[in-house]
C-alpha cells in the first residue's frame, strides 16, 4: 500500500496554529474553554491546539478526552471531565479526520445533554464523505477523495507528524 503524504509536519503545525487563532477569535469573550479531543489522534490534535491557545490567548483552557468506540459509536460515550466541569462553558470537539461523520455526530450528541455557552467542532482533515449532517467549524484541509481511499494522521512522540492518503 503506497502512502501519499497530504500534510507534512510543518503544514500540520501551521494548521494547528491557524485553528487555535480561529478558536480564540470565536471564544474571545469567554474566560475559559474546554478542548475535547476524541480518543487517540483526536486527543493528540486537541492537546496541540490547547498548547498553542495557551501561548496566544489569556483563555483558561481545560483539556478533555472523549472516549468513544469508533466501531460502535452508539455505545456509551465517556469523558475525562465530569459534566459539571464543562457545563456552561465554551467547548470545541476535536478529531483528526472527519470521514462519514459517524464518530463526530455521536460525540456531539453526548455533549448536547449539558448546557454549553458555545459549541464548535474542529478537524485536521475533512473528507467530504458525510453520512450524517455534521460539519467542522474549524478544519485544516478539505479533501474530496474516493470513498475507497483512507486518510491516516500520524502524531509521533518525537514531534514528526504527517497525514497521508492510502
Amino acid at each position: 500500500m503506497s502512502k501519499n503524504i497530504i500534510l507534512t509536519n510543518q503544514e500540520i503545525e501551521h494548521k494547528i496554529r491557524r485553528i487555535a487563532y480561529q478558536i480564540f477569535e470565536t471564544f474571545v469573550d469567554e474566560e475559559e474553554i474546554v478542548i475535547a479531543g476524541i480518543t487517540s489522534n483526536g486527543f493528540s490534535f486537541a492537546n496541540k491546539i490547547a498548547e498553542v491557545l495557551l501561548t496566544i490567548s489569556p483563555l483558561k483552557v481545560s483539556l478533555c478526552e472523549v472516549h468513544i468506540n469508533k466501531h460502535q459509536p452508539e455505545t456509551i460515550v465517556k469523558t475525562s471531565l465530569t459534566k459539571e466541569e464543562y457545563s456552561n462553558k465554551g467547548l470545541v470537539l476535536v478529531d483528526d479526520v472527519l470521514n462519514s461523520g459517524t464518530t463526530l455526530i455521536y460525540a456531539v450528541r453526548h455533549f448536547l445533554d449539558v448546557p454549553l455557552k458555545k459549541f464548535k467542532t474542529a478537524v485536521l482533515v475533512d473528507r467530504n464523505h458525510k453520512k450524517y449532517p455534521v460539519k467542522a467549524d474549524f478544519k485544516g484541509i478539505s479533501l474530496s477523495t474516493s470513498s475507497l481511499d483512507n486518510v491516516e494522521v500520524v502524531f509521533n512522540e518525537n514531534g514528526e507528524n504527517y497525514a497521508y492518503l492510502c
